[in-house]
């Protein structure tokens, strides 16, 4: 059960940019940061990645699955630390995901997790390397909760564009080293501005 005493202050959401991608010829949906989507139909999950990460998980059974796009915030120093807040406000993001899963009939001993992103491409943040400190704590949560990480592509200066097909599990990741605008750093840094002023509250339980 998720008890959260605003939802706001989570700023996790549900992505609504549906779009038909000509390209792999299939209905798609384009996640930003702080949103998230689940599904159990043969939809393309498609993000772009800077500092921030994404978590790609699905029952290996019954394909249903789901993808977020997430950043630890830059906290500040609060009287439970910033890395400790941080870390609560991760393992919501992550907990939303796990749970929508399940909500939509996902077995808990079937999913596995691909997980991309945590680029160092982002300056200016009060703690430093943000996206390792992204792409760390996805590694350790999923170690936590015993869900099998079987791909990843962390870290590294670039940022990525990643495809994911949670109905057959393929997943694509194209890394943007030629990218010559703004977009991404300042869509990030916006991001960041908001998980400052907006952090968890409330109780997460995980449903099993």
């Amino acid at each position: 059960m998720i008890e959260v005493a605003d939802k706001q202050v989570a700023d996790k959401q549900v992505a609504s940019n549906f779009y038909f991608d000509r390209v792999h010829n299939n209905q798609a949906v384009k996640l930003l940061p702080g949103e998230y989507y689940v599904t159990s139909k043969d939809l393309l999950l498609v993000t772009v990645l800077g500092s921030c990460v994404a978590a790609c998980i699905r029952d290996s059974v019954s394909g249903i699955g789901g993808m977020n796009h997430f950043m630890l915030p830059d906290a500040g120093q609060d009287e439970n630390g910033p890395i400790n807040a941080s870390a609560r406000y991760g393992t919501y993001a992550m907990e939303v995901l796990i749970n929508e899963l399940l909500k939509l009939g996902a077995r808990r001993a079937n999913l596995e997790a691909k997980v991309f992103g945590g680029g160092n491409v982002l300056s200016g943040l009060t703690i430093a390397n943000v996206g390792e400190r992204n792409a760390k704590f996805v590694l350790e949560f999923l170690e936590m909760e015993n869900i099998r990480v079987v791909a990843k592509d962390l870290v590294d200066i670039y940022p990525r564009k990643v495809y994911f097909f949670p109905k057959n599990s393929k997943v694509m990741v194209k890394k943007l080293k030629s990218t010559h605008n703004d977009t991404i750093s300042k869509r990030e840094k916006d991001y960041s501005k908001r998980l400052g002023n907006a952090k968890p509250s409330g109780d997460i339980e995980l449903f099993s």
